[in-house]
């Protein structure tokens, strides 16, 4: 792997290049883009459904470049957004994949939204992922794996 010459930078990259393959493997793909997408589509969407400063606890979790692209664009304003189903949050998902290759058809945006959330289970605290699965509507609950329901 190429040194950037500081040493923040490369741990950065290390940790989001293992959150990537993760999210890779969930997905049965190979295509890092495509799992870079999907983080980043299901990160957004997430993101906006949480309180300000759950937004930013869940935030302080994160790698610090995944954490980049988590906040970018990101405006508290009228935060969180009062959607509360399902249908909304994956069409959320799904507009993220609309121009690009594989196209806002060429994607399941629940089995996305599945995949990030199981990802996500693993790598940040149960703690804080109690929190973030709390504060959703019922019906977005039901994305997360069992465990992170319970």
């Amino acid at each position: 792997m190429a040194s950037s010459g500081l040493a923040v930078f490369d741990t950065t990259l290390q940790k989001t290049n293992s959150w990537l393959k993760d999210v890779m493997k969930e997905l049965g793909t190979d295509d890092r883009h495509q799992a870079y997408l999907a983080l980043r589509a299901v990160l957004h969407a997430l993101r906006d459904r949480l309180t300000v400063e759950e937004a930013a606890e869940l935030g302080a979790q994160l790698p610090m470049l995944i954490r980049g692209f988590y906040y970018e664009g990101w405006d508290p304003t009228g935060k969180p957004v009062r959607e509360r189903h399902k249908r909304d949050f994956l069409e959320h998902v799904r507009r993220y994949f609309k121009g690009t290759r594989y196209g806002e058809d060429g994607v399941d945006p629940e089995e996305v939204a599945r995949a990030v959330f199981r990802v996500l289970a693993r790598r940040v605290s149960d703690g804080e992922i109690a929190d973030v699965v709390h504060i959703l509507p019922r019906e977005l609950r039901e994305l997360w794996p069992a465990a992170a329901t319970a």
